[in-house]
């Protein structure tokens, strides 16, 4: 577990210190309407854009519960195949500015901070959600299932393509029980 919460506080010192902080890319808006009530809870990672600090994990997961000061607790975890461990990382995230705003700044190791901006979410349902970071570098499609219809999947990376990010570099993130060598996959 220091391993993974290690490389998470390396890569966020590094993303501060290149200036994301906790601004987001040119031209992606948080989506509006936001109920940070119905986000909470689990959420599956479907496909990411890979960095150091998620390198080699699977079952990737983030848990968001409410704490009594109206911030956010942030629980990553994931499982690396090779050494079969779990690595996990908590932090604690906070809405930007309105309420109604999907834009949070999200903090692993005080006092540096990333930004955490939903611009593409399920409203009805809150089923599934895409994130930027501070720059184009940082992108996650998130699900509550760990498969994704292949209909929604198609539709969200190509939102992301049209506003300007690496989709030919996206990763699938493996959600298959650990010790399971067949993924499963969405219908």
């Amino acid at each position: 577990m220091a391993l993974f919460a290690m490389a998470r506080v390396i890569a966020l010192g590094l993303l501060v210190s290149v200036g994301a902080c906790t601004g987001r890319p040119d031209g992606v808006e948080p989506v509006r309407g936001f109920e940070i009530g119905r986000y909470l809870g689990t959420w599956y990672e479907i496909m990411r854009l890979d960095h150091s600090f998620e390198r080699g994990l699977g079952n990737v997961t983030t848990t968001y519960t409410r704490r009594d000061d109206g911030a956010v607790d942030v629980l990553n975890k994931g499982f690396n195949r090779t050494d079969c461990r779990w690595r996990e990382v908590r932090g604690r995230a906070v809405l930007q500015g309105e309420p109604a705003v999907a834009s949070l700044s999200v903090t692993f190791f005080w006092p540096f901070a990333g930004g955490y901006h939903v611009f593409a979410l399920d409203h009805d349902g809150y089923r599934w959600a895409m994130i930027a970071g501070g720059t184009r570098e940082y992108l996650w499609i998130l699900a509550r299932d760990p498969v994704m219809p292949t209909a929604t999947r198609a539709d969200l990376i190509a939102r992301a393509r049209a506003l300007g990010f690496a989709v030919d570099q996206l990763i699938d993130v493996d959600q298959s029980a650990a010790g399971d060598p067949v993924p499963r996959r969405a219908s």
